[in-house]
């Protein structure tokens, strides 16, 4: 990657470009500081709650950094309400477009000759162009001055939304020069953080976590015991809560049976899961936004890309797999400021079933050594058509075995889908031995992160406090709107911990990890291998498990 200037850009001229360009009167917390540092060079990592304006932070660095910003966005109707947003605010700026599926093959040409001729200020496309050669090959003779990621956690395989076309976006990018990357995103812990960066081959990133509390969220957890009483509470709830608002439900077949139980209630309400049609997927999301529905009952398909200010509540009826999507999907209620509810209908039973779900089916051992054995007998570089050919798997199985053997590091691939072996890489009896460990410790990170979900809903004190936590901001309790601290318990017993929140630390048996908070009595530590665990303070300070790490 080619060496790359940074340096600082002035507060007033951000400010300035700001107002008149977009006409941002002022710039949010948070938001200033991310565009002197991408403006001015520097790899960025945004991490702010949906609806706090991580888009201007693009839009004013890509003004400032001049040339074309090129825009990584994962679906197309999300495209295309950025572009026309970007096009309303700024239509003098230069060319704003979108390189996607929906174009002719005419179309596209004349886009991408546009792009050569520098008339293009900003282009978004999918991750999925990525894997057109020719589509790199037209971008590398005019290369972008800045590189956006947006929906960054979809990089992230422990994250809650993962996406294989985002594994190739850090080869795209060094392919196109090593422009200054700025990843954006709604939601992401500190482990979802360290694999974005990882992944996107961010340098020295600045790092900035901003903006989780959202004070007009009441945050409620409403334990139930079976299928009747978790209906029946959800029937309660909805006539109090108003309209509209999100059901989640963790399967498609819920999904449907749960639609068609409230419509016999007389409630105008809709299923949607990836599993309707691409038309009626869309008609239930143009009622939604139109307000003809009470409620939408979704899986986690429905809700990247919903910019709609009112909604009024999201209930999760099953429990949510893990913190980051629990966090992003109530961030869809009370966009508009107004007061929303969040509500958890909380059956311990439900713990099973995401466990069942996050536990993905592991790929087996013959198949990681017939692949790596496939792309030793070519002896170069051969790409994954190719490699599907020769293997007999098709190219979607074959993505899950190629993301696994490069992250222990027995091959390479590039922006191109090419796959070549690593230089000293292990043989592929050795890589399928690395590679089971690797889904081993997945598997465990995994359940922490279900056991994380658990103890929110179970929390003694204030709910907030503990999402707070989580995402790494400091949270004073009681927040005063969550059912803990409405009911006075939200303040939670002082501990006088022996480390630091943050501090890294060394566990006898569990190795390196991070301290994430206190609670009465335990210290929840983030350990890299194992993911979170709570362990109580006595032993800790008693038996001396925990030392200071480096």
């Amino acid at each position: 990657m080619a060496k790359r200037e940074t340096g600082t850009v002035d507060a007033a001229r951000i400010r300035r470009v700001a107002r008149d360009a977009f006409g941002f009167e002022a710039l949010r917390d948070g938001q200033e500081q991310a565009i002197a540092a991408v403006a001015g060079g520097r790899d960025v990592l945004v991490v702010m709650p949906t609806g706090s304006g991580k888009s201007a932070i693009y839009q004013v660095a890509g003004l400032l950094r001049g040339g074309m910003s090129l825009v990584v966005s994962p679906l197309l109707a999300l495209q295309r309400d950025q572009v026309e947003a970007l096009r309303e605010q700024r239509p003098e700026s230069g060319e704003v477009a979108a390189l996607n599926s929906t174009l002719t093959k005419l179309q596209r040409e004349e886009l991408l000759d546009r792009v050569a001729d520098g008339a293009v200020a900003f282009l978004f496309l999918a991750p999925e162009q990525f894997s057109s050669g020719d589509t790199l090959e037209r971008l590398q003779a005019s290369p972008p001055s800045l590189f956006v990621v947006d929906e960054a956690h979809c990089i992230a395989e422990w994250g809650h939304d993962f996406r294989p076309d985002y594994l190739r976006l850090g080869a795209a990018r060094t392919a196109l020069g090593g422009p200054p990357v700025l990843a954006l995103t709604a939601t992401a812990a500190g482990p979802v953080r360290d694999e974005i960066v990882e992944r996107l081959e961010m340098r020295d990133p600045v790092v900035i976590v901003h903006g989780f509390d959202r004070p007009n969220l009441r945050l409620v957890v409403e334990p139930v015991t079976g299928e009747p009483q978790k209906l029946e509470r959800l029937r309660e709830l909805l006539p109090e809560l108003g309209r509209p608002g999100i059901v989640y439900v963790a399967t498609r077949q819920h999904a449907d049976q749960l639609a068609e139980r409230l419509r016999g209630d007389g409630h105008a309400a809709s299923a949607y899961h990836a599993g309707l049609g691409k038309d009626q997927r869309r008609r239930i999301q143009a009622e939604f936004m139109d307000d003809e529905l009470d409620a939408v009952v979704a899986t986690v398909a429905f809700g990247m890309g919903i910019d709609k200010p009112r909604v009024a509540f999201v209930i999760h009826y099953d429990l949510p797999g893990t913190l980051d999507a629990y966090y992003q999907q109530i961030g869809r209620a009370g966009r508009d400021g107004e007061p929303a509810t969040a509500a958890l209908l909380y059956d311990p039973d439900d713990i099973h079933l995401q466990r069942f779900l996050q536990g993905a089916p592991a790929v087996d051992a013959e198949v990681l050594e017939q692949v790596v054995e496939a792309v030793d007998d070519v002896g170069g570089t051969l790409g994954v058509d190719q490699l599907s050919q020769a293997t007999g798997l098709s190219v979607t199985q074959l993505q899950s075995v190629l993301n696994q053997l490069a992250d222990i590091g027995a091959i390479e691939t590039d922006g191109h889908r090419a796959v070549r072996r690593s230089a000293g890489a292990p043989s592929g009896s050795e890589a399928a031995e690395a590679a089971e460990r690797l889904q081993e410790r997945h598997k465990a990170f995994e359940a922490s992160r279900v056991a994380m979900m658990r103890d929110y809903a179970e929390t003694p004190s204030c709910r907030r406090a503990f999402l707070m936590s989580y995402f790494g901001e400091r949270f004073e309790p009681p927040c005063e709107n969550c059912d803990r601290c409405l009911a006075g318990e939200g303040e939670p017993a002082t501990e006088n911990g022996p480390f630091a929140v943050g501090a890294r630390v060394d566990h006898d048996s569990f190795g390196e990890g991070q301290v994430v908070r206190y609670e009465e009595g335990k210290v929840v530590v983030l350990f890299d291998e194992i993911g979170y665990q709570s362990l109580a303070l006595d032993v800790v300070r008693g038996r001396g498990v925990l030392r200071e790490g480096e």
